[in-house]
Protein backbone atom coordinates (compact mmCIF):
# COMPACT_ATOMS: atom_id res chain seq x y z
CA UNK A 1 0.00 0.00 0.00
CA UNK A 2 2.51 2.69 1.05
CA UNK A 3 5.40 3.35 -1.35
CA UNK A 4 7.88 5.52 0.89
CA UNK A 5 8.37 5.26 5.23
CA UNK A 6 8.72 8.17 7.21
CA UNK A 7 8.92 8.71 10.69
CA UNK A 8 5.59 10.23 12.34
CA UNK A 9 5.35 14.05 13.24
CA UNK A 10 4.95 15.11 16.70
CA UNK A 11 1.40 16.60 17.56
CA UNK A 12 3.41 19.73 18.65
CA UNK A 13 2.31 23.50 17.44
CA UNK A 14 5.89 24.82 17.48
CA UNK A 15 6.95 21.95 15.26
CA UNK A 16 3.87 22.25 13.00
CA UNK A 17 4.52 26.02 12.55
CA UNK A 18 8.45 25.46 11.72
CA UNK A 19 7.07 22.88 9.51
CA UNK A 20 5.38 25.65 7.85
CA UNK A 21 8.26 28.09 7.56
CA UNK A 22 9.89 25.74 5.97
CA UNK A 23 7.96 24.57 3.11
CA UNK A 24 7.90 28.35 1.68
CA UNK A 25 4.54 30.44 3.45
CA UNK A 26 4.63 33.76 5.06
CA UNK A 27 4.54 34.24 8.88
CA UNK A 28 1.28 35.66 8.71
CA UNK A 29 -0.04 32.35 8.60
CA UNK A 30 0.26 29.85 11.58
CA UNK A 31 -1.34 27.32 13.33
CA UNK A 32 -2.97 27.75 16.88
CA UNK A 33 -4.40 25.51 19.33
CA UNK A 34 -7.54 25.54 19.80
CA UNK A 35 -8.72 25.16 23.50
CA UNK A 36 -11.86 24.52 23.68
CA UNK A 37 -15.15 23.88 21.53
CA UNK A 38 -17.68 25.61 24.18
CA UNK A 39 -16.30 29.77 24.54
CA UNK A 40 -16.55 31.20 21.33
CA UNK A 41 -14.46 34.35 22.81
CA UNK A 42 -11.71 31.93 23.22
CA UNK A 43 -11.25 30.87 19.56
CA UNK A 44 -8.88 31.24 17.53
CA UNK A 45 -10.06 33.98 14.63
CA UNK A 46 -10.30 33.33 11.30
CA UNK A 47 -10.17 30.00 10.81
CA UNK A 48 -8.72 28.90 7.35
CA UNK A 49 -8.56 25.40 8.27
CA UNK A 50 -8.55 22.90 11.19
CA UNK A 51 -6.53 19.68 11.65
CA UNK A 52 -7.81 16.92 14.44
CA UNK A 53 -4.97 14.48 15.89
CA UNK A 54 -6.67 11.86 17.64
CA UNK A 55 -5.81 8.07 18.57
CA UNK A 56 -6.97 5.85 16.58
CA UNK A 57 -9.47 3.03 17.87
CA UNK A 58 -11.30 0.48 16.80
CA UNK A 59 -14.74 2.35 17.23
CA UNK A 60 -12.81 4.76 14.83
CA UNK A 61 -12.00 2.14 12.24
CA UNK A 62 -15.17 0.43 12.13
CA UNK A 63 -17.04 4.13 11.46
CA UNK A 64 -14.35 4.81 8.72
CA UNK A 65 -15.28 1.33 7.02
CA UNK A 66 -18.82 1.83 7.32
CA UNK A 67 -18.43 5.49 5.55
CA UNK A 68 -16.09 4.31 2.80
CA UNK A 69 -18.95 1.58 1.89
CA UNK A 70 -21.20 4.34 1.06
CA UNK A 71 -18.99 6.58 -0.53
CA UNK A 72 -17.51 6.93 -4.26
CA UNK A 73 -14.14 7.50 -5.52
CA UNK A 74 -15.41 10.08 -7.92
CA UNK A 75 -17.32 11.78 -5.34
CA UNK A 76 -13.94 14.35 -5.58
CA UNK A 77 -14.73 15.58 -9.38
CA UNK A 78 -17.09 18.23 -8.60
CA UNK A 79 -15.37 19.44 -5.64
CA UNK A 80 -12.67 21.67 -6.64
CA UNK A 81 -10.51 20.07 -4.02
CA UNK A 82 -6.82 19.01 -4.10
CA UNK A 83 -7.23 16.00 -2.19
CA UNK A 84 -4.12 13.48 -1.88
CA UNK A 85 -4.13 9.58 -1.60
CA UNK A 86 -1.60 8.55 1.04
CA UNK A 87 1.47 6.65 0.12
CA UNK A 88 3.74 7.98 2.20
CA UNK A 89 3.60 5.92 5.66
CA UNK A 90 3.25 7.59 8.85
CA UNK A 91 2.96 10.85 7.28
CA UNK A 92 -0.22 12.06 7.69
CA UNK A 93 0.90 14.84 9.96
CA UNK A 94 2.40 16.18 6.27
CA UNK A 95 -0.92 15.49 4.30
CA UNK A 96 -2.77 17.33 7.05
CA UNK A 97 -1.37 20.69 6.49
CA UNK A 98 -0.48 20.03 2.60
CA UNK A 99 -4.79 19.37 2.91
CA UNK A 100 -4.78 22.81 4.62
CA UNK A 101 -2.55 24.43 3.01
CA UNK A 102 -3.55 23.57 -0.89
CA UNK A 103 -7.88 23.75 0.14
CA UNK A 104 -7.96 27.01 1.95
CA UNK A 105 -7.47 30.74 1.76
CA UNK A 106 -3.87 30.01 2.86
CA UNK A 107 -2.88 30.07 -1.04
CA UNK A 108 -2.36 33.60 -1.70
CA UNK A 109 0.57 33.02 1.15
CA UNK A 110 2.56 30.63 -0.44
CA UNK A 111 5.53 32.36 -1.03
CA UNK A 112 6.27 32.28 -5.04
CA UNK A 113 9.72 30.59 -5.13
CA UNK A 114 9.01 28.63 -2.08
CA UNK A 115 9.07 24.76 -1.93
CA UNK A 116 5.03 24.63 -1.49
CA UNK A 117 4.05 26.65 -4.30
CA UNK A 118 6.41 24.72 -6.90
CA UNK A 119 5.63 21.43 -5.80
CA UNK A 120 2.82 20.40 -8.12
CA UNK A 121 3.01 23.17 -10.53
CA UNK A 122 -0.80 23.41 -10.82
CA UNK A 123 -2.16 20.36 -8.98
CA UNK A 124 -6.13 20.93 -10.49
CA UNK A 125 -4.39 19.40 -13.81
CA UNK A 126 -2.50 17.00 -12.10
CA UNK A 127 -4.05 13.66 -12.10
CA UNK A 128 -4.17 11.85 -8.29
CA UNK A 129 -1.31 9.45 -8.81
CA UNK A 130 0.75 12.01 -10.47
CA UNK A 131 0.16 14.44 -7.25
CA UNK A 132 1.39 11.15 -5.11
CA UNK A 133 4.02 10.83 -7.69
CA UNK A 134 5.25 14.47 -6.91
CA UNK A 135 5.30 14.19 -2.95
CA UNK A 136 6.81 10.61 -2.86
CA UNK A 137 10.11 11.94 -5.51
CA UNK A 138 10.58 15.27 -3.72
CA UNK A 139 13.56 14.85 -1.81
CA UNK A 140 13.80 18.38 -0.68
CA UNK A 141 9.90 17.93 0.58
CA UNK A 142 11.42 14.73 2.79
CA UNK A 143 14.28 16.46 4.03
CA UNK A 144 12.22 19.62 5.27
CA UNK A 145 9.78 17.10 6.79
CA UNK A 146 12.74 15.13 8.73
CA UNK A 147 13.98 17.44 9.86
CA UNK A 148 10.68 19.00 11.22
CA UNK A 149 9.67 15.76 12.58
CA UNK A 150 12.95 14.79 14.39
CA UNK A 151 12.14 17.91 16.14
CA UNK A 152 9.96 16.78 18.45
CA UNK A 153 10.38 15.93 22.29
CA UNK A 154 9.32 12.14 22.16
CA UNK A 155 11.58 10.21 20.72
CA UNK A 156 10.46 8.70 17.38
CA UNK A 157 10.50 5.43 16.17
CA UNK A 158 13.70 3.32 15.28
CA UNK A 159 12.35 1.79 12.41
CA UNK A 160 9.82 4.28 10.27
CA UNK A 161 7.36 1.78 8.97
CA UNK A 162 6.26 1.33 12.74
CA UNK A 163 2.88 1.74 13.11
CA UNK A 164 1.51 4.83 15.23
CA UNK A 165 -1.55 5.09 17.33
CA UNK A 166 -1.81 8.91 16.19
CA UNK A 167 -3.76 10.17 13.02
CA UNK A 168 -4.28 13.52 11.61
CA UNK A 169 -6.87 14.96 9.72
CA UNK A 170 -8.40 18.10 7.82
CA UNK A 171 -11.42 19.56 7.92
CA UNK A 172 -11.67 22.41 4.98
CA UNK A 173 -14.69 23.99 3.12
CA UNK A 174 -14.92 24.11 -0.61
CA UNK A 175 -15.77 27.74 -2.67
CA UNK A 176 -19.37 27.14 -1.58
CA UNK A 177 -19.16 26.49 1.63
CA UNK A 178 -19.80 22.72 1.91
CA UNK A 179 -17.13 21.60 4.51
CA UNK A 180 -15.25 18.53 3.76
CA UNK A 181 -12.86 15.98 6.10
CA UNK A 182 -9.70 14.75 4.59
CA UNK A 183 -7.87 12.03 4.97
CA UNK A 184 -5.00 10.49 2.85
CA UNK A 185 -6.38 7.17 4.59
CA UNK A 186 -9.55 7.18 2.62
CA UNK A 187 -10.33 6.74 -1.09
CA UNK A 188 -11.79 9.94 -1.23
CA UNK A 189 -13.29 13.49 0.75
CA UNK A 190 -15.97 13.13 2.97
CA UNK A 191 -18.56 15.63 2.58
CA UNK A 192 -19.82 16.39 6.30
CA UNK A 193 -23.13 17.78 5.03
CA UNK A 194 -22.55 21.23 6.53
CA UNK A 195 -22.76 24.49 4.58
CA UNK A 196 -21.01 27.18 6.06
CA UNK A 197 -21.93 30.87 5.17
CA UNK A 198 -19.88 33.25 3.86
CA UNK A 199 -19.44 35.14 6.98
CA UNK A 200 -18.31 31.58 9.24
CA UNK A 201 -14.78 30.61 9.89
CA UNK A 202 -14.06 27.24 10.21
CA UNK A 203 -14.82 27.17 13.72
CA UNK A 204 -18.07 28.00 13.23
CA UNK A 205 -20.79 26.65 15.61
CA UNK A 206 -21.76 23.68 13.39
CA UNK A 207 -18.21 22.82 12.70
CA UNK A 208 -17.47 22.72 16.46
CA UNK A 209 -20.32 20.56 16.86
CA UNK A 210 -19.63 18.03 14.44
CA UNK A 211 -15.83 17.59 15.95
CA UNK A 212 -17.59 17.15 19.42
CA UNK A 213 -19.90 14.74 18.18
CA UNK A 214 -16.91 13.26 16.45
CA UNK A 215 -14.91 12.73 19.83
CA UNK A 216 -18.26 11.52 21.38
CA UNK A 217 -18.72 8.71 19.03
CA UNK A 218 -14.90 7.49 21.07
CA UNK A 219 -17.57 6.40 23.95
CA UNK A 220 -15.66 9.02 26.49
CA UNK A 221 -12.17 8.41 24.93
CA UNK A 222 -11.37 12.40 24.76
CA UNK A 223 -7.86 12.32 25.92
CA UNK A 224 -5.14 12.42 23.59
CA UNK A 225 -7.65 14.30 21.15
CA UNK A 226 -6.18 17.81 20.14
CA UNK A 227 -7.50 20.51 17.63
CA UNK A 228 -5.29 23.16 15.90
CA UNK A 229 -6.70 25.87 13.55
CA UNK A 230 -4.90 27.39 10.74
CA UNK A 231 -5.40 31.18 10.28
CA UNK A 232 -3.39 34.10 9.25
CA UNK A 233 -2.58 36.89 11.41
CA UNK A 234 -0.91 40.54 10.71
CA UNK A 235 2.84 40.47 10.21
CA UNK A 236 4.79 40.09 13.70
CA UNK A 237 1.76 40.12 15.18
Amino acid sequence: MYEKHFIPLESDLQVSNELLRDLGVRTSLRFEDVMTLDNPLLLPTSALALILIFPTSETYECRKSREEASSKEDDISDTGLIWFRQSINNACGLYAILHAMYNSGAKHLMLPESLLANLLGNPLQLTQQQRCKALEQSKELEDVYTKAALQGSSTPPINPQEEVDYHFITFVKDSDGHVFELDGDRKCPLNKNIVTSPNEDMLSEQVRTMIRNFIDQEEGRSDGFSLMALVEQPEGG
